[in-house]
């Protein structure tokens, strides 16, 4: 047994191998973390770890433990995720929308190690995969929100 602690909540985890984004869905009925393709490789399942991206569906709970997990429910509330929210919903970004838990999560982590990305640095470090191909309005609304959070002054409302 292991204690997650999910969004600032504690989660008791029976088995410390199940795969974290089966801890996040099933035992903390989470369901914005997506399940795809259980690899790792497609990245629908990303959440933060300590602030780092993962994808949960290949992290066993028990590496999880002691350990500051956010799902994108926990992320919505804060203002970068409005902000990258506002940049998507401008950029016509989801169309079936699945993976998008998985893309703003990357792009959160993304943005706060580099706030002023090239096309380039999008291009290599935003690999969760969009079935639709939504790739270069994922792009434009990274770029967009990156302008939205580096002129933000906070008072605007949500």
């Amino acid at each position: 047994m292991v204690i997650l602690t999910i969004n600032g909540e504690d989660v008791e985890v029976a088995d410390s191998e199940m795969p974290l984004l089966w801890a996040i869905r099933e035992t903390a009925g989470l369901t914005g973390t997506k399940f795809t393709c259980g690899k790792g490789l497609c990245g629908a399942c990303t959440v933060h770890l300590d602030g780092q991206p993962v994808r949960s569906c290949v992290v066993p709970s028990k590496i999880a433990a002691g350990r500051v997990i956010s799902t994108i429910e926990g992320v919505s509330q804060t203002r970068k995720h409005t902000l990258i929210q506002r940049a998507w919903v401008a950029e016509s970004v989801p169309q079936c929308g699945y993976c998008q838990s998985g893309q703003i999560m990357s792009a959160l982590a993304f943005l706060e190690r580099n706030p002023n990305p090239s096309d380039e640095e999008i291009s290599s470090n935003m690999n969760v995969l969009c079935r639709c191909g939504t790739y270069p309005r994922i792009s434009a609304a990274i770029r967009r929100a990156a302008h939205l959070i580096a002129t933000d002054t906070g008072t605007t409302e949500r």
